[in-house]
């Protein structure tokens, strides 16, 4: 239960013999050499070592070191030819043996589901790999192509009428389809309510729902996603300003002030980004080491074994850096953006989709998110961290981008009023002069101030080279006027030696 893509140093590393083919499980666990037999362990070493990818040369520093012995069990292996027979038996079955219902709006929603399971099929066994591959590049694959089937489904949606795209989701859920009223979180924002001699801190309980452990979860997850402390706060302060900015637009929105504040930021979600972070600590610093679980000769070096496919083959550290120059600077406010797009598209689709918030479609899109989100991360930052690299965002980030634009677009179409309300004048102030710092920030440091750093650095330089005119006065009997008198000596000794 190895990563496949080391098979190649594996096995030129198995086949040594003597004793350093003997050793060479120690080597991978404990990355040392054999002292007895320096030249075959120092081959072993270079095979048994991942073999350095283009994008570890790149960033060494921010990217661990990856031990694997390279088995190729039966779990890597590719099985194109077996799942190709499974599904042509599958289609023999349905078309041979079984017989067709005589039911036209069932026969629909079959062939719908068997066509997306082919896909899935062929996704699966024949896409291109992503950044990831535990525990199984097929696992990632598979969730590509949910990528690609969702984002269809949402074009689907958005070519339709108001009234036919709502009257469509009834085809997947007949409780669908129904307008339902927003919950209001706002009301009573007394912490202690004297006038309630039963429970003072009933309006505390109230508010403890489902949604406070999804809170901590997803602030947990996003962090894993982002891999920085600092992103993690602005996005999660920040979306509780566009609640507040919002709030005229969607009753869900309404909120008391300690539950913006110290129920989201400071409990939910400031608790989920230290968790996070410490678990970020923890894959930095353990050694990615990895052997065949029959190389493995305790069962509880096996049983840990298991346990750690489920953990990262390897891990890069995320470095963001967005002051260091402008294209940096624009990817992250450009990735602050979507996050915070993606979070208002959960609120605005089940409003204009009529969807309860405990609706199991709902928990499915944000599990998707959670398995598509950290895929799209990571080849979003090697792309603007190598950009001469990795020439193309990745397949993954390109379908997250669309799928969030298009949720967009269906909010918009299919609720103009309710996005057209007029936001308040003193909200509105405060965005403008919001994006006015912004901006104005931008233009200091990168433009503004690299222009007076370069003019200092300029006149610095000329500062230290001296002209002629301020050189001391004792070389200027030393000077020569050109090359030939510097060779020959002065032009009075040359004027000597001719006559």
């Amino acid at each position: 239960m190895t990563k496949p893509e080391s098979k190649k140093s594996g096995v030129a590393a198995i086949n040594v013999t003597g004793k350093c083919a003997t050793s060479a499980a120690e080597q991978v666990n404990n990355g040392s050499v054999e002292p007895d037999c320096p030249d075959q362990s120092t081959h072993i070493k270079a095979n048994v070592t991942k073999q350095t990818s283009k994008e570890s040369m790149h960033r060494r520093n921010t990217e661990c070191e990856v031990y694997d012995d390279g088995t190729n069990t039966f779990f890597w292996r590719a099985h194109t030819v077996t799942v190709l027979f499974i599904l042509t038996c599958a289609l023999v079955y349905v078309t041979l043996l079984e017989e067709t219902p005589q039911d036209t709006a069932y026969n629909t929603k079959r062939g719908i589901v068997a066509s997306i399971l082919v896909f899935l099929c062929f996704g699966v066994t024949q896409a291109k790999d992503g950044p990831f591959t535990r525990p199984h590049p097929a696992y990632w694959r598979f969730w590509l192509c949910v990528t690609v089937v969702y984002e269809l489904f949402l074009i689907f949606i958005l070519f339709q009428t108001v009234h036919d795209g709502r009257q469509f989701m009834k085809y997947i859920d007949p409780k669908l389809g129904v307008p339902l009223p927003e919950r209001d979180y706002g009301g009573n924002c007394l912490i202690y309510d004297p006038g309630n001699t039963t429970d003072p801190f009933h309006n505390i309980w109230d508010k403890m729902d489902g949604f406070v452990p999804a809170h901590f979860l997803g602030w947990y997850i996003k962090t894993l996603m982002i891999r920085d402390w600092w992103m993690c706060m602005i996005i999660s302060v920040m979306f509780e300003f566009l609640e507040y900015s919002l709030e005229h637009q969607l009753p869900n929105f309404s909120e008391c002030w300690w539950d913006h504040w110290i129920m989201d930021v400071l409990v939910c979600n400031g608790l989920g980004i230290y968790c996070g972070m410490k678990t970020l600590g923890w894959l930095s610093m353990k050694p990615y080491q990895w052997q065949g679980l029959w190389n493995i000769p305790t069962y509880k070096g096996k049983i840990k074994r298991i346990a750690f496919q489920f953990t990262p083959y390897s891990w890069v550290k995320f470095e963001w850096k967005p002051a260091s120059n402008l294209r940096r600077w624009l990817a992250v406010l450009g990735i602050i953006f979507m996050f915070l797009l993606a979070e208002l598209n959960t609120f605005y689709l089940k409003f204009v989709l009529w969807m309860p918030p405990e609706h199991y479609l709902v928990l499915l899109r944000l599990v998707f998110f959670v398995n598509v989100g950290g895929v799209a991360m990571r080849e979003i930052y090697d792309f603007m961290d190598d950009p001469k690299f990795y020439k193309k965002l990745g397949q993954q980030a390109w379908l997250v981008a669309a799928i969030t634009v298009t949720e967009f677009l269906i909010v918009v179409k299919y609720d103009p009023n309710t996005m057209m309300l007029p936001i308040p004048f003193f909200v509105m102030q405060c965005w403008l002069l919001g994006i006015l710092l912004i901006f104005t920030w931008t233009l200091w440091r990168f433009f503004i101030r690299d222009i007076t750093l370069r003019y200092k650095e300029t006149r610095r330089r000329k500062q230290e080279v001296p002209t002629d005119r301020e050189r001391p006065l004792g070389n200027v009997g030393t000077a020569t006027p050109s090359g030939r008198s510097k060779l020959n000596g002065s032009s009075e000794t040359v004027r000597q030696r001719k006559s």
